[in-house]
Parts: C-alpha cells; structure tokens; sequence
C-alpha cells in the first residue's frame, strides 16, 4: 500500500522526506478507515443481522445471546484486526512505532476476545438456568471458576505482550509463587471444591429450604456460586454464607419433606393426671354418641365384656379385669379424628401416642402428616386440628394441664390465718 501510494506522488515531484511523510501519513489513514470500515460491517451487516434472527427464532433460549450482546464484542475485535495485519506494514521505517501499533492491536484484541468470552459464559449459564436441572445440579460456581481462568490467562497475556515476553516464561516462574497464589485464592479454591461436593452428593440445589442456626438461616437457596451461598430468610432479609460452610458445618435441608408431598405434625395435648378416670356407664353412653367413635365404643365395650366374664372377674370393683377409660377413649377419638380428616395423609407414618407422664401432665403426642408442604397451607390445617382437639377434651371429662396463674392463686381467697 505504501509502495503504490509513493508511485501517485511522485510525479508531483515534492521531496523525497515530504512525499514518503504524506505516503505514510495517507497509508495511515487508510488503514484507520479500514478498520472503521470492518467494524461496520461486522456491526451491521454480520452481528446485527445474526442478532436479529435470533430474537426471531422459535426458541426463546437463543434470545440471551442477542440480549446480553455477546456477538457485537466481535464486531469490536474486527478493527484490531486490521490494524494489527496492516498497520505495522506501513511504519516499515519506523521500528518503534510499527511494534507500538503491533502489541496495542494485540492487547485490545486481547481484551475483546477475554469480554467476548466472558459474555458468553454469562450467556451460557442464563441458559442454562432455564432447564429444570439447573435447580438440581447449579454450575455457577463452575461458571465462576472459568471466568476465573479466562481472566488469569487474560492478563498473563497482557504482561507477555508488554514485556516481551513468552507466556510460558510466566508460568514457568508461577512454580515458585505456588504457596502464594493457595493464599490468595484460598477462598475460590475452596468454594470451588466445595461446590464440586455440593453438586456431586446433590446435598443442597437453588430452591432448597435449609436452615442452618449457626448462621441464623432459615429460608430458601436463591444462589449458589464460587465462594458465597446466598439465602433468602423468610423474614426476606438475605444471608450469605461461605460455600465450604455447607461442607464443614451441619443444616437442615426440608428438600425431602418438600419431595414426598407432606409435612409433620408433632404436637402433644397435655392433659392433667388427677382427670384420669375410668369410663362410668353414663360416660360410655355420652360417648356412644359421638359419631366418630360410635363403632368403637360398642367394638370395644363387648370385647371387654367378653374378656372379663371368660376370665371370671369380679365386675363390682372396676380395677378387676379391664375397663375403659376417659383417656384412652379420647385418644381413640383423636386417632378416628384425624384419619376422616381431608388433609391428613394416611401413606405416611400415623400415630396418635401416650407419653410418658411428666411434671406437666401426660402427654397425648400426634405425629402424623399433611398432604400439603405449603407453609401457610399447614399452619392452618395443623391449628385447626388443635383448636378443635383443644376444645373437645372436656366432653371426656379430662382437663388440660396448666401450670397455676396469678388467677389461681387469687382463687384460693379466705381470711389470713392467726399464728
């Protein structure tokens, strides 16, 4: 180029320093307008049209790479291009110049191809996201890792352009800085491994309820990445822990609750000793009548019957033989209860239990499940159960245990005794 443009001056016959200047000069120019040419074709005629047909296509995934303009880092990269292959051709003569228009084509070449590669890893786990596995198995933490990479290699080569140097004399001399660079990434490194763990043994996923009181989390995994996991708490305040947390320190994870379609139950009603008694005959016809346990109590009181006249027992002490009682009825009524209830599964583990007596009375522990995970959902169904169970205790001539008040004390009244 510069060779042709020195044959159009010459016949204007200007010195040979000023026409080889402006045969420079005008080379220079070209080569500029060049690369603005470059640019816009690759803007406007290759990127926007590719851009285009992605946003027209069918699949709404391919629209990312449109949105997040991974393509137009190229249409970038197209002057460096050109001034990298041309430039150095015209300042032949100038050594120092030609090197200084090679290595900045370079870097900013250099530069364009670590953005272009970084939008498209960004690119890349957005779409990613999009399929259900991604909840299941989260690769942020390997996206991470690679932009990592992607910019460690970015800049070594960067520091081999400016030196001069090969890259591979950089990572030559990396050998010595090892125990340096494991104390600079320890935390990357780490969370990296951890997160390997994490999506290997499927412990937590995006979604996943946990909570972890270490921490005071309770809430559900909204992002798992690099170093940090990210919470956000119930009371929608957000938590971030260090990923090689999950490894190192025990959470509860409610996925498996949430997986099989019920959640627990685990409450007792506790009833007051001295209200424990056997059942009279006026009570057992009181509770005939209960709809629920009607079958029962007429089941129940022949099979007794049965048993207490085969073994010959005295029926006039009611210790002699066996005898219902206030008690295990209502526990029977509890148990009848639950099962004709529509939100209570009856596939899960079902059991309405004595426990042992305590200080605060004896306890009568439900433990069932509900057919829904739905937190408001249960909280409901599980206080309508004991809103009623509460109120139904009286009809069977128990009483809730109930540690006394100042009203109690109150009740007891009387004038003061005299010493």
């Amino acid at each position: 180029m510069l060779d042709a443009i020195l044959e159009l001056i010459q016949p204007f016959g200007l010195a040979e320093n000023l026409s080889f200047g402006i045969a420079v000069g005008t080379a220079f120019l070209a080569v500029l307008g060049l690369a603005v040419l470059a640019y816009l074709i690759t803007r406007y005629v290759i990127v926007g049209p590719l851009a285009r047909a992605l946003m027209r296509s069918e699949s709404k995934r391919d629209d990312v790479f449109a949105r997040m303009n991974v393509f137009s880092r190229l249409s970038h990269a197209a002057p460096a291009v050109v001034i990298y292959a041309m430039g150095p051709a015209v300042f032949a003569a100038f050594p120092v110049a030609a090197e200084i228009i090679e290595t900045a084509s370079l870097l900013y070449l250099t530069l364009m191809i670590v953005l272009f590669l970084d939008a498209l890893i960004n690119a890349g786990l957005a779409v990613y996201k999009t399929y259900p596995i991604s909840k299941t198995f989260p690769i942020t933490s390997f996206a991470q890792i690679a932009k990592l990479l992607l910019y460690f290699f970015g800049a070594i080569t960067v520091l081999s352009l400016i030196l001069d140097q090969s890259p591979f004399a950089f990572f030559a001399g990396l050998g010595a800085m090892t125990a340096v660079l494991m104390l600079v990434f320890k935390d990357p490194i780490l969370g990296f491994v951890a997160g390997i763990q994490l999506s290997a043994n499927s412990m937590v996923s995006v979604g996943d309820w946990i909570e972890m009181p270490k921490f005071s989390v309770d809430g559900d995994i909204i992002e798992i990445g690099l170093t940090t996991v990210k919470i956000r708490n119930f009371d929608k305040t957000i938590t971030t822990i260090p990923t090689q947390s999950l490894i190192n320190d025990s959470f509860k994870n409610w996925r498996g609750m949430q997986e099989t379609g019920g959640r627990r139950i685990k409450r007792a009603i506790h009833l007051d000793v001295n209200s424990v008694k056997f059942c009279s005959d006026e009570m057992l016809e009181r509770f005939s009548k209960i709809q629920f346990i009607a079958e029962y109590i007429a089941a129940k009181e022949a099979e007794l019957s049965a048993f207490n006249a085969a073994a010959g027992i005295d029926a006039s002490t009611v210790v002699n033989g066996r005898q219902m009682t206030n008690i295990g009825t209502f526990r029977a009524y509890v148990e009848a209860y639950l099962r004709a209830h529509p939100k209570i599964g009856d596939t899960f583990t079902f059991l309405v239990r004595q426990l042992k007596p305590t200080e605060n009375g004896v306890p009568i522990e439900i433990y069932v499940f509900t057919t829904t995970t739905n937190w408001i959902e249960y909280e409901g169904i599980q206080s309508d159960i004991f809103d009623h169970l509460l109120a139904s205790v009286p009809e069977f001539d128990l009483k809730l245990f109930q540690n006394p008040t100042g009203r109690d004390f109150a009740s007891l009244g009387g004038p003061a005794t005299q010493p």
